[in-house]
């Protein structure tokens, strides 16, 4: 078949041309990107808040699961924008390594995130939005912890499961809350410096909390010096 001048004129200029793979391209292919973090203001107390419960599910878990903690977890390949920074997710299957952003096409959705209420949520109100993205992202177990509700009447912790592919908000008589995800039970405990906390225990009283760092060091020195105690009696009543 031979070409005529005019079907010459017509074929695309290719200055911009690029070979990718077996194919040449008229321009290249423009990436999407996706940030893997992003500058905003943030109260001590909220940073305290989600570090002591990373640290806790990290100890606890990080020989099963994976823990993020602020990272962006992204759930569209073709939308940078949807995404979410939980202050804290789980997924379970791991062990624990480290990464940068979470892309649910890659890793699958978290089954577990965590949201501690921050006054750059408050400015916002945008929680309905949130709750919705939370529900496309595909979360098994979502759970919301207030430190100082502005409104008496909203508990300062919520759960929402997943409900046939909605995401549903649980009605919980008091402030504990088993997880359909994690062996333990989410609750509230005052901490000493920080007051309200978010934690996971055990049981549902909260007697056999999931320590952090610095409390499971103490739980070591305590024990071990109880058992010098221990062996330091036993030593005596035999010498006397």
């Amino acid at each position: 078949m031979t070409m005529s001048a005019t079907d010459e004129q017509q074929r695309p200029v290719d200055a911009g041309a690029v070979t990718v793979g077996r194919h040449r391209y008229l321009r290249a292919p423009v990436p999407v990107i996706f940030p893997e973090h992003e500058e905003v203001g943030e109260h001590k107390l909220h940073l305290e808040l989600k570090t002591l419960l990373f640290e806790i599910l990290k100890l606890a878990f990080a020989d099963r699961a994976i823990i993020g903690c602020d990272q962006f977890v992204y759930w569209d390949p073709t939308s940078p924008g949807a995404c979410l920074a939980p202050d804290a997710f789980v997924r379970l299957g791991g062990p624990d390594e480290i990464f940068s952003t979470w892309k649910v096409w890659e890793r699958g959705a978290p089954h577990v995130a965590v949201e501690i209420i921050s006054d750059h949520d408050r400015r916002d109100d945008s929680w309905d939005d949130k709750l919705e993205r939370y529900r496309k992202l595909g979360v098994s177990e979502l759970v919301r912890f207030d430190p100082t509700p502005r409104i008496p009447r909203i508990a300062m912790l919520r759960v929402w499961d997943r409900v046939e592919h909605d995401l549903v908000e649980r009605a919980l008589s008091v402030e504990c809350a088993q997880s359909n995800v994690l062996p333990g039970f989410w609750l509230t405990r005052e901490d000493p410096s920080l007051g309200p906390s978010l934690r996971l225990s055990k049981d549902e009283r909260g007697e056999q909390l999931y320590l952090s760092g610095a409390e499971a060091s103490r739980a070591e020195a305590e024990a071990a010096t109880q058992r010098i105690r221990e062996l330091e009696a036993e030593l005596a009543r035999r010498q006397g």
